[in-house]
């Protein structure tokens, strides 16, 4: 469904949007992959690494900011498919700059949403968070909140027009401030900090999220949440295969962190189905029931939670390892 087809990425060049690009431009055959984001000097650095391979014809790179709706408006022209992964994501940050956390994660969202449809975008998936279902932090809030605007969206555009979805999944193995790079660094010193020896996270590779995230665009029909089914891992166990030479110290859970994620609330459980391969939390709006006629999947139990505490996938000292050597430089 990409072949022919301009897709535009917000924030693309993370992590995310880099892998992203990859895919697209192997796997499918784009008219135009547009990169929007606000930093020349990463958007050099992008168009660097892709200097080798005959691509220029098809990459773009449209310096902006989620913030500026007019500005969005000019890059929206012409794309057909929208992936919204720009946001400002550092917990601690968000907690002290609130306001600008908000004008970003929350503002910015609707501003995409806004344009999308006024370009007549067909679809757009929003990348969201584990920390956005219960959220204790301010940044899990706006992503409940940009959640909540995307699904919404769909109600006030005309019937065969944007569809708008979300993702949501688990902690990326290696992606920029994730635990993996600090206790790399850590492990030079012999000695790995710990938050909290109970700690569980969902994890999910780069490369995983990139196919899941392109795979739903398959199927959306407009106004659900996508979770992929991930496998938990413990702190302990991740330190264990990173540094099993190294001692380990107790520093105290940091403000706004949780013990254990949850992407999917008891409280969403009657409106989710279960795939395959994933769980869908369906709109609760009964003008976008219909949609969903036909979608497929299985109810969940009403007490379901999607807890990586409780989670039955789990990941193990040597799996971690082994995932470890094919994602991160060591």
């Amino acid at each position: 469904m990409f072949n022919d087809k301009t897709i535009l990425i917000t924030g693309g060049t993370g992590s995310f949007g880099k892998a992203c690009v990859r895919r697209l431009l192997d796997a499918y055959q784009p008219r135009k992959v547009i990169i929007f984001s606000r930093d020349e000097f990463k958007q050099w650095e992008m168009a660097q690494a892709f200097e080798a391979r005959d691509v220029r014809d098809r990459l773009r790179f449209f310096l902006g900011d989620v913030r500026d709706k007019e500005r969005l408006c000019r890059a929206f022209h012409g794309v057909d498919y929208v992936i919204h992964a720009a946001a400002l994501k550092q917990v601690p940050a968000a907690e002290y700059n609130p306001t600008e956390c908000i004008k970003t994660n929350i503002d910015g969202a609707q501003n995409v949403i806004n344009v999308a449809a006024d370009r007549g975008v067909a679809k757009v998936v929003a990348l969201s968070t584990d920390k956005a279902c219960n959220p204790v932090n301010l940044y899990g809030a706006t992503k409940l909140c940009s959640d909540k605007l995307f699904v919404a969206a769909n109600g006030f555009v005309a019937r065969d027009e944007t569809r708008f979805s979300v993702v949501r999944y688990g902690n990326v193995v290696g992606s920029r401030g994730s635990v993996i790079p600090f206790f790399l660094q850590q492990r030079t010193t012999g000695e790995l900090t710990i938050t909290d020896p109970r700690m569980t996270r969902f994890w999910i590779t780069l490369e995983q999220g990139v196919d899941f995230v392109l795979g739903c665009f398959e199927r959306m029909v407009g106004g659900e949440v996508f979770v992929p089914k991930l496998p938990s891992m413990n702190i302990m166990d991740l330190a264990a295969a990173i540094g099993p030479e190294c001692r380990t110290r107790v520093v105290g859970i940091r403000p706004g962190e949780k013990i254990h994620e949850v992407m999917i609330s008891r409280d969403d459980a009657r409106n989710t189905r279960e795939l395959d391969d994933c769980y869908v939390i369906c709109p609760d709006n009964r003008y976008l029931a219909p949609r969903f006629a036909g979608f497929g999947g299985r109810p969940v139990d009403p007490e379901f939670e999607y807890n990586s505490g409780t989670n039955p996938q789990w990941m193990s000292v040597d799996a971690l390892r082994a995932m470890l050597e094919t994602c991160v430089e060591a």
